[in-house]
């Protein structure tokens, strides 16, 4: 599996609101994934949390997770990162914002909850189709 950098056109497609999947790991060991929004800056893919999910959990027990991106136009083109995520609290919904923004053009609707902000370090990627490895 290549490490980074990643090429330009992996990293093209990761700057576009294109569909995401996340996989965490449980502590059983059963891998699960959720669709997810991301945006990917300075090398990085930012991701953002309700506090009150599950997935957090397994994140804080196990820093590893992987995403897939898609890209809108042909899901054959993809690039999934696996990575250790970091994680702080979003208190003023600062980084959600800038996340929904990237996907809808506006603020993210729900005020009234915590939110967690993660910070993604690729530490390896695989690409196919327009973003071949």
């Amino acid at each position: 599996m290549p490490k980074p950098p990643l090429p330009v056109d992996a990293v093209e497609l990761l700057k576009k609101a294109n569909p995401a999947v996340m996989a965490v790991v449980r502590a059983d060991g059963t891998p699960i994934t959720a669709p997810t929004w991301y945006l990917w800056e300075d090398g990085k893919i930012v991701l953002n949390f309700d506090a009150s999910r599950k997935r957090l959990e397994h994140i804080r027990a196990n820093p590893k997770v992987s995403i897939s991106v898609m890209d809108e136009a042909s899901w054959y083109t993809h690039v999934t990162v696996h990575g250790s995520i970091e994680l702080q609290d979003d208190p003023d919904l600062v980084d959600i914002d800038r996340i929904a923004t990237h996907y809808t053009g506006e603020r993210y609707p729900v005020r009234d909850q915590p939110r967690v902000t993660g910070y993604v370090t690729v530490d390896a990627y695989v690409g196919w189709g327009k973003v071949g490895s």
